[in-house]
């Protein structure tokens, strides 16, 4: 039988699940088995007696061993192939240990490991979870989507693989991303995991090394581009809206045109965003306003300099500017007190230029009133001393590029500087927290994109505040479903990133840290949930839902993993 319902009955007997399988085939089943904790009376009712060992655990016994058993294992990926076969095997012990151990799992199913996973994932592959889509599917894309484990699906995170973090092309390996995403919607925003689904769109990779590589189990054709992989891509999207006419699509890791494009072209076509592009965004406008309570300069009168003019670096942007603008600063003012970057230097209107670029560069005249004509020197020291910027933003992907040069220049014109190397993986970060407090003398208030340990300066320890997406994307899909959003906005973006903002604690501030602690994640995720909900009340996008509803209406839309007792399904 084809696992495709997940029901919960409230009854006289209290809270119960409906469970479709016997036997062993019910111990082959993660989101049913429970593995030791299998009571007596379900043992027998469910044909189960012989095949556990006799002691019957609870769902703590359970997970401390499971933790035991993952803290053995000494390298990053050896923890995380162990994590994830526990998913593979009960996935709400699964979850309740990323629950109960937040700060210690998040490095291991997301970044920075993750990366590595999706670079080895031909080699460390076990099980199957969620759907590749590949040109072959080409026609029949909707029934691929009836092959998913379960019918009620809400939540989708679709990539293409071109983008994986900074790593770029890692063809099927891509796929570790969408889970990881959905493990931490799930384990954040408490969105139940038979409501998620993981997609690949599976259209072939121009990495060479995998296409030589003979355990490679992806696509194995050079990357679709052009009409064919956008014709696939819309039968795609409107397979989704047929198959599941519920569902939130986020769009993740695809290369920074498609990405645009893609949002560009979908976001009102079905309920959908783009983390890379909208969920950066808000983290990193959060931590510049978390930033203004220790720099004491106002929100209007910041600048921005943004190093890295891709799907992150331009969302960031966008969302600056919008916050500006809200906190007063005129508009035409906007664009001249942020810069964004890329590798040929200060975006500026004369030479050729992206499309997505275009918004934010800045005119011939203007670069050329700050000493910056054509033909001059553009690169980001030259920017730094120029803008004297407040705040200092990389999504480069290349190591280093927050020299020493640049951060004293930075640091000689402000007081407290906000700089945020946000690259991931570890691997990819623009500076180490460590080097831009050592050139600042202690005075700089530093976030990263993946995690570092605290650093001590001078006998001061500061706490490297991660700026992770996690922070902000479990909790607009939350309240996105949650209001029954047509639409996700720029506005809810906004919302969440001043969410976030008020979620960062004086505690927080104390350490030098400008995001919440990883233990936090649940709490922030409420919290982000609730703005989002308002603001699409507000928008006229959502459902009408009163103010003082709304706390109430998240907490019961948050699913804990804890084990309920099993009734046999009537049609198993």
């Amino acid at each position: 039988m084809t696992m495709k319902h997940y029901r919960i009955v409230d009854g006289p007997k209290g809270r119960r699940i409906e469970v479709p399988y016997r036997g062993a085939r019910l111990l082959q089943e993660p989101m049913f088995n429970k593995g030791t904790a299998f009571s007596a009376e379900e043992r027998k009712a469910f044909g189960l007696e012989g095949l556990l060992p006799d002691g019957v655990s609870t769902m703590d016994q359970q997970e401390q061993r499971a933790y035991q058993n993952i803290e053995r294992k000494e390298e990053p990926l050896e923890k995380y192939i162990g994590v994830m076969a526990l998913q593979d095997r009960n996935e709400q012990l699964f979850y309740r240990l990323l629950l109960n151990h937040l700060e210690d799992m998040l490095p291991i199913v997301y970044t920075p490991t993750v990366g590595l996973a999706c670079q080895e994932y031909s080699h460390i592959f076990r099980r199957a979870r969620g759907l590749w889509i590949t040109p072959a599917h080409r026609g029949s894309i909707h029934a691929v989507l009836g092959h998913a484990p379960f019918d009620d699906v809400r939540l989708i995170v679709v990539t293409d693989n071109e983008r994986i973090l900074g790593l770029g092309d890692q063809g099927a390996g891509g796929m570790g991303i969408p889970v990881g995403k959905l493990a931490l919607y799930t384990a954040a925003a408490g969105i139940h995991p038979s409501r998620t689904l993981p997609i690949s769109l599976d259209v072939g990779t121009d990495n060479q090394a995998l296409l030589d590589d003979p355990m490679y189990i992806g696509y194995r054709q050079k990357r679709l581009r052009g009409p064919e992989y956008d014709s696939l891509v819309e039968e795609f999207v409107q397979a989704v809206k047929s198959r599941f006419p519920r569902a939130l699509l986020q769009w993740e890791d695809f290369k920074k045109v498609t990405a645009f494009k893609l949002l560009e072209r979908y976001q009102k076509v079905l309920p959908s965003f783009n983390d890379d592009i909208q969920g950066t965004a808000a983290v990193a406008v959060a931590g510049m306003m978390a930033g203004v309570r220790v720099s004491g300069i106002p929100l209007k009168d910041q600048r921005a300099v943004i190093l890295g003019a891709g799907a992150a670096g331009v969302g960031i942007a966008r969302l600056i500017r919008t916050a500006l603008i809200t906190a007063g600063m005129p508009k035409d003012q906007a664009r001249e007190r942020i810069a964004v970057l890329d590798s040929q230097g200060l975006v500026v209107d004369d030479a050729p230029l992206d499309q997505h670029k275009q918004e934010f560069a800045w005119t011939a005249a203007m670069a050329a009133a700050h000493g910056m004509a054509k033909g001059s020197n553009r690169d980001l020291e030259t920017v730094v001393k120029v803008m004297k910027p407040t705040v200092l933003i990389g999504t480069s992907g290349e190591p280093g590029t927050f020299t020493e040069g640049v951060i004293r220049a930075m640091a000689a014109a402000v007081e407290r500087p906000v700089v945020f190397p946000m690259s991931n993986p570890t691997s990819k970060t623009e500076a180490h927290p460590r080097d831009i407090l050592e050139w600042t003398d202690g005075r700089a208030l530093v976030a990263t994109g993946s995690p570092f340990a605290p650093v001590v300066h001078k006998g001061r320890t500061h706490v490297i505040g991660q700026g992770n997406n996690a922070y902000v994307f479990p909790g607009v899909g939350l309240g996105a479903l949650v209001a029954q959003a047509r639409e996700v906005t720029d506005e809810m973006f906004a919302a969440a990133a001043l969410a976030l903002a008020h979620s960062v604690t004086d505690e927080d501030i104390a350490t030098g840290s400008l995001f919440p602690r990883v233990r936090e994640l649940r709490h922030v995720a409420a919290r982000v949930a609730a703005a989002v909900i308002r603001t699409a009340r507000d928008q006229g996008l959502g459902r009408v839902i009163k103010d003082e509803e709304v706390e109430r209406m998240v907490r019961n839309a948050m699913w804990e993993p804890e084990y309920v007792p099993y009734d046999l399904a009537p049609f198993a």
